[in-house]
């Protein structure tokens, strides 16, 4: 199969933009239709946690009625958070041809008509980049303070953790090349909820990867309600610090065994 109608050799060429779902039947069309009227070539695959509200169903007649075959479903059979949906995404793009790898959430906070700022990057070699909301230009609309001072905090303890530079590495809005996806064990990621990003982002940063941030607009949803939760929190919080520890570890590790 063709992964989107190739403009010349850049891996932008071949792009997937996988869209995790789960009761999001007000949204998914408007952010279909964004995104193929910024970039027309480029494939959507969305990933369904089988919505009661039938926001997979609506994605089918989509697909159906779309006579260049950009729009494509995964249909999952129960709710198993963002990071199983992704995986998912990643392994079926892995089976096709797709040369770089979106990451976009559904309710429009992520602006399609900004993909292409991801899409340059990558075309200009990094193997990672994350559109972020913390960088020069970067910015956020509509925010509950307290989302937004959650999130700030989220990243400054990710990266004082981790020993990481990227100030947005909570964001899920993300390119991927193929390489990085092939090169990392997808099977061996756990993460649920929104730590999946960070947990991808280290990853690939250990793995010795590039990875990249550009700025972007954070726009809150206007539909439908946020999947944040306590759980998803806690589960950032102890992982994060865990990874940390580990590395730290590893690193006084390397040192003593050098004297």
């Amino acid at each position: 199969m063709s992964a989107g109608t190739p403009t010349g050799d850049k891996p932008s060429a071949h792009t997937l933009v996988i869209i995790p779902t789960y009761n999001e039947r007000e949204n998914i069309g408007l952010i279909i239709g964004r995104l193929h009227a910024a970039l027309p070539a480029t494939h959507v695959l969305v990933a369904d946690d089988g919505s009661p509200d039938g926001t997979g169903e609506i994605v089918d007649k989509l697909a159906a009625d779309d006579p260049d075959g950009r729009i494509h479903v995964l249909h999952r059979t129960e709710k198993n958070g963002l990071g199983a949906a992704y995986i998912a995404g990643f392994q079926w793009a892995l089976e096709r041809d797709y040369q770089v790898v979106v990451e976009m959430d559904a309710d429009g906070s992520h602006a399609p008509e900004q993909l292409h700022r991801l899409l340059d990057k990558i075309d200009a070699g990094a193997d990672v980049v994350a559109g972020s909301r913390y960088v020069p230009g970067g910015s956020v609309v509509n925010w509950p303070r307290r989302r937004e001072i959650l999130s700030r905090g989220g990243n400054i303890y990710s990266q004082l953790a981790l020993g990481v530079k990227i100030k947005d590495i909570t964001g899920g809005y993300r390119a991927y090349r193929r390489v990085v996806l092939e090169t990392l064990d997808l099977g061996a990621i756990e993460s649920a909820g929104y730590c999946f990003q960070i947990d991808m982002g280290w990853r690939a940063l250990q793995a010795g990867f590039t990875m990249v941030e550009v700025p972007i607009t954070f726009t809150e949803r206007e539909f439908g309600e946020s999947k944040m939760s306590g759980n998803i929190i806690t589960e950032a919080f102890t992982k994060v610090l865990g990874w940390g520890m580990k590395n730290r570890w590893n690193k006084l590790r390397a040192l003593v065994g050098k004297k």
